[in-house]
């Protein structure tokens, strides 16, 4: 196994393929959510993800700021069904809060979180920024870290 960081233009072909064939499956067909997922971000992006047996077990992808929000973001983190359980959701948060701190020098931090997932990224030092709504008819909430 083996973690990576790429910008867009880093990624071959066989790397987004899978990127998105993850994406695709967790975020649309396990949470039967159609919506669209090539949302035009990911050219700006660099994309953490770490390749278990030639596929995607964990991702996430960083936005600049002004992507998505003033702040910079992290979004469409996902760690594949059968790798759950195995802690690679906090080393994913872990690796991506590191590289907005340490690479890009940013410390205040903006996600659209599933708001069952609130615990977990509260755990990282993540607040809620707004009260929880429906994003494609899943309960959300946006939340901010500010790093020291």
């Amino acid at each position: 196994m083996e973690w990576k960081l790429k910008t867009f233009d880093e990624l071959t072909g066989h790397e987004l393929y899978r990127i998105l064939q993850a994406r695709v499956h967790v975020f649309m067909l396990e949470q039967n959510c159609l919506y669209p997922e090539l949302d035009g971000k990911d050219q700006a992006s660099r994309h953490l993800f770490l390749e278990a047996d030639g596929e995607i077990a964990a991702y996430c992808r960083i936005l600049p700021p002004g992507v998505s929000y003033p702040e910079v973001s992290i979004g469409r983190v996902l760690v594949k069904e059968t790798y759950r359980g195995q802690g690679l959701a906090q080393e994913l948060m872990k690796r991506a809060l590191a590289c907005l701190k340490e690479e890009w020098g940013e410390t205040a931090i903006k996600i659209q979180a599933q708001h069952y997932l609130h615990k977990f990224y509260s755990s990282f030092g993540f607040q809620d920024v707004s009260d929880v709504y429906l994003e494609d008819n899943i309960p959300h909430v946006d939340m901010i870290l500010s790093q020291p």
